[in-house]
């Protein structure tokens, strides 16, 4: 298959930010543009779900700090499944 060549501009800020992206993810930013190629031939679009991490929304960030008051309250947890199946009326 023949190669070919494609320059794209943009500032520094921006490829330094995604450089330093590709490399924790174990890749650089020539196979980085390939991945997103590739998605784009197999999806029949621009692919918009690339993502390094996953931000939890409002309604997980809540049930998370929720869960550590729990925890460091007198409230406590649970020891066994059958106590919590217990506390909820299961």
């Amino acid at each position: 298959m023949t190669m070919s060549s494609v320059t794209v501009r943009v500032d520094s800020e921006t490829k330094a930010q995604a450089s330093a992206i590709a490399e924790e993810l174990g890749t650089d930013l020539s196979a980085a543009t390939r991945m997103f190629y590739k998605q784009m031939i197999r999806e029949q679009g621009i692919p918009v779900n690339l993502r390094l991490r996953d931000i939890p929304n409002a309604e997980t960030v809540k049930a998370i700090t929720e869960g550590r008051d729990m925890l460091s309250s007198d409230q406590g947890g649970h020891t066994t499944a059958d106590e919590l199946f217990d506390s909820l009326g299961i």
